[in-house]
């Protein structure tokens, strides 16, 4: 048990400091258990990013719920999860309950500000991090900048997929040497170790859901709830702002367009997960059952993705040593290097950077994190407190 409390404490902190959306989700990970904790390596952390790509459903949890299996198994996943997600459920539990008035506060908008320009300091660094680890030949530079370039401008889930196909495809092809991988992997690959499986029972169970979902009809609002929010968790790819059509489609004319666009608003001004937009839409949708409307959209929406993680996660590891693929893996971590890099400029750096001082204070913030070393909570605190300073200046 002191271990799982030890991943909840971790995910708890950055539960409740990680603002910008799931780049910046994956650049604080890579900077508490890869640099800090050293929980795993950089090659076993870009993997779990791949893998997460790959798969539908919120990819920084799903990077989350990974590092916590492989810390503590599948109870570690779901204390992973509980903690980086709890604080974003009760903000947006509040915020049913308080109305709009609590993210229109002058000090919540100062360290929704502040904390916006942390995530590009923390997205620059997490890029340069694994640009370093993973794009150290030429071809591999080549196939991040090109993704990078083409999902700037094709912004868009299936162009993701598209892309991330064809750099294994390409990889596979061309780059089949396992020296390309490094020393790490090729020696997993020459140890004996036990051969996993998918998890069949589990990823039988996502699909059986899956298709109860989209064929069942009928049943109470609680049973099609639970539908709803499932089959949205087990179609998107890419994140939160993938899932906003899904979602509207299916339960904004249950509940109003100016509650759902409320809801969508509020989480992106949360730290965490933008998947949480589910607990604001179960309360409102469920309104006489509020607290269990939102935890069930809030699993119901989660669920598929940490499903699909638990039946691939042992084979996917297995596969990263295994010289013949490991080419595939290794453009795909060069891939999500461009994934990143697009992520970077749209839309954490467009989203946070409005005039030459938010540049310059970016600036400062690298400088302090990769140069001289500050800890990322001192980092969160001082960008936090320095948001509130200018926006009341604004206001």
């Amino acid at each position: 048990m002191k271990g799982i409390f030890e991943i909840f404490t971790k995910f708890f902190v950055l539960g409740c400091t990680s603002f910008g959306g799931p780049a910046a989700h994956i650049g604080y990970f890579q900077q508490a258990f890869v640099q800090k904790h050293k929980w795993l390596s950089q090659q076993e952390f870009g993997n779990l990013v791949a893998l997460s790509q790959f798969l539908p459903g919120p990819s920084s949890s799903q990077v989350g719920f990974a590092i916590g299996c492989h810390r503590g198994g599948v109870l570690g996943g779901f204390a992973a999860f509980l903690a980086f997600t709890l604080p974003s459920v009760v903000l947006m539990l509040l915020l049913f309950f308080v109305g709009s008035e609590f993210a229109n506060t002058i000090s919540f908008k100062g360290v929704v500000y502040g904390l916006k320009l942390l995530a590009v300091v923390v997205v620059a660094d997490a890029i340069a991090t694994m640009a370093k680890s993973f794009c150290h030949r030429l071809w591999q530079k080549g196939m991040a900048l090109v993704v990078a370039i083409i999902l700037i401008f094709s912004p868009f889930a299936g162009t993701q997929f598209i892309l991330l196909a064809g750099a294994a495809i390409i990889g596979h092809l061309f780059f089949t040497n396992p020296s390309v991988i490094g020393s790490e992997q090729a020696s997993y690959a020459k140890t004996n170790k036990p051969v996993h499986q998918l998890n069949w029972l589990v990823f039988s169970l996502f699909i059986v859901l899956l298709l109860g979902g989209i064929f069942i009809t009928g049943g109470n609002a609680v049973v099609q709830l639970i539908k709803d929010f499932y089959v949205a968790g087990s179609l998107v790819f890419g994140g939160g702002h993938v899932v906003l059509p899904l979602l509207q489609e299916s339960v904004a004319a249950t509940m109003g367009q100016n509650e759902f666009l409320t809801g969508y608003a509020a989480a992106q001004a949360v730290p965490g997960p933008m998947f949480t937009l589910a607990t604001y839409l179960g309360a409102n949708i469920l309104s006489t059952s509020p607290v269990l409307g939102a935890v069930i959209a809030t699993v119901a929406i989660f669920l598929p993705g940490f499903l699909l993680i638990i039946a691939f996660q042992p084979v996917w590891q297995q596969y990263a040593a295994n010289p013949k693929i490991s080419g595939a893996l290794t453009a795909v971590n060069a891939a999500v290097v461009g994934l990143l890099i697009s992520a970077f400029y749209q839309p954490v750096l467009s989203s946070a950077i409005n005039g030459w001082l938010d540049g310059l204070l970016a600036i400062i913030g690298i400088i302090l994190l990769r140069i001289i070393k500050v800890p990322v909570l001192t980092l969160v605190l001082s960008f936090g407190a320095l948001g509130v300073l200018m926006v009341q200046t604004i206001y």
